[in-house]
């Protein structure tokens, strides 16, 4: 028994082993770019090319970002952008789920297959018609021009749909016989079971509204308006002390992408299987 249990334990221990050496080079790929990063923005201006390793941390790199550059109201406007581009994704993608999911009326499956149609129109294609259209609105260099065109996604109504069709149609017809409405039973049935659903929902728009650079570029151009990554490419100069500053901000505007995934690890995975089996 003991010689069984021993054996047990070795091969988990080999499988273990095994898995970290599979995925030692991912991980390698993907820390090294930022442990360099890193380093560079806590060089002294004089080791800037000549050691990986700084003799001594020299962190005013990061008190120039916040006092001899612009990046505070870039990451200020880049978080107004994305927490309101994520909200009102959740509220129109909910609604929108909500309707395909529960709600029978005609052509609603031919409604549904339009609105998938859409995520295999690439965004290119339409970016020219879009600038016109909100140039004409006089919406240039607003937060409106920012956050109004991404107030829906194709990709968030299928995920929730698919995540609503997980729950019984039952609940639906007993809410209607003790006479919930549809607005009431979304509030305080729907939105609270799909919880998963919804936070994943909210990273992935979160994250992508951040991350946004070409769109920002085209229809904003003063301070009070542009986000954090358009921000990041002004800080770049040939000067080594200049290149210690980006290297410093770029450090300060993956902390909110880091930390959504750190701590909503969990919450993405288990909210975008969610509707992956149904029953």
């Amino acid at each position: 028994m003991t010689q069984k249990m021993l054996t047990r334990r070795q091969r988990e221990v080999l499988l273990r082993a095994g898995r970290v050496s599979l995925n030692a080079p991912m991980i390698a790929i993907i820390i090294l770019p930022l442990l360099y990063t890193l380093m560079m923005s806590v060089k002294p201006a004089g080791e800037m090319f000549t050691r990986f390793f700084p003799t001594r941390l020299d962190i005013s790199s990061y008190l120039n970002v916040f006092t001899r550059s612009h990046i505070p109201r870039y990451i200020l406007n880049s978080f107004i952008v994305s927490i309101s581009v994520t909200a009102g994704q959740m509220v129109t993608c909910s609604m929108a789920a909500f309707a395909f999911s529960f709600l029978h009326f005609r052509g609603r499956n031919f409604l549904f297959l339009c609105i998938l149609a859409t995520m295999m129109v690439p965004w290119e294609a339409t970016v020219i018609a879009n600038f016109l259209t909100v140039s004409a609105w006089g919406w240039r260099d607003t937060y409106k021009v920012l956050i109004v065109p991404y107030m829906c996604s194709a990709m968030g109504v299928f995920l929730l749909r698919q995540n609503y069709l997980t729950f019984a149609g039952e609940l639906h017809e007993a809410a209607k016989i003790d006479g919930c409405n549809n607005w009431r039973f979304l509030l305080t049935i729907v939105t609270p079971l799909a919880r998963p659903a919804l936070g994943a929902l909210g990273a992935y728009v979160f994250l992508s509204t951040w991350n946004q650079y070409f769109w920002p570029l085209l229809v904003t151009d003063s301070v009070n308006v542009r986000t954090v990554q358009i921000g990041i490419t002004q800080l770049y100069d040939a000067d080594s002390e200049q290149i210690g500053l980006m290297m410093a901000g770029v450090v300060v505007v993956i902390i909110p992408s880091l930390s959504i995934f750190v701590f909503m690890k969990k919450q993405l995975i288990n909210g975008l299987m969610a509707g992956a089996v149904k029953g």
